[in-house]
């Protein structure tokens, strides 16, 4: 049986929303916008037959490599897209947004957001600081 798992984030919380293949939610949860506690709400689920989704934001990155580590099947999908999906229902609680991600989710009706390595975005941190750096000495002169 195939478990999909909505994620709605914010900065301090996560709602966690399972649902089956037929659609028929397993559970929902909040906890804590940690890698750990998303796995330990999480560990009832089979890794193998559980696909977890979530909406590009700020905190995409730390959570896509953290639960891929945890060895989950990840998807990030284009919040633009996800945010129509769930424009449509009555009640927008983080509960029922999760909810809708999951569904979502088992629909496939989605795009896939490349996440970029984190050396990637080491190399841009340092490239544009070095440009800065560079626009500044251009100023001084």
């Amino acid at each position: 049986m195939d478990y999909f798992v909505g994620v709605d984030v914010s900065l301090r919380s996560v709602a966690v929303c399972v649902i089956d293949a037929s659609g028929k939610p397993v559970f929902e949860r909040a906890v804590a916008c940690e890698i750990e506690d998303i796995v330990a709400c999480l560990r009832d689920v089979p890794k193998g037959q559980c696909r977890i989704g979530f909406e590009s934001g700020a905190m995409s990155q730390h959570l896509y490599f953290g639960l891929r580590k945890a060895g989950f099947d990840v998807v990030c999908m284009e919040a633009r897209q996800v945010n129509v999906a769930l424009s449509a229902m009555r009640n927008k609680a983080d509960k029922t947004d999760a909810r809708g991600i999951a569904q979502v989710l088992r629909s496939g009706w989605f795009s896939k957001v490349f996440i970029k390595s984190r050396e990637a975005h080491a190399h841009r941190a340092l490239l544009s600081s070095r440009k800065a750096v560079q626009k500044k000495c251009m100023g001084l002169s």
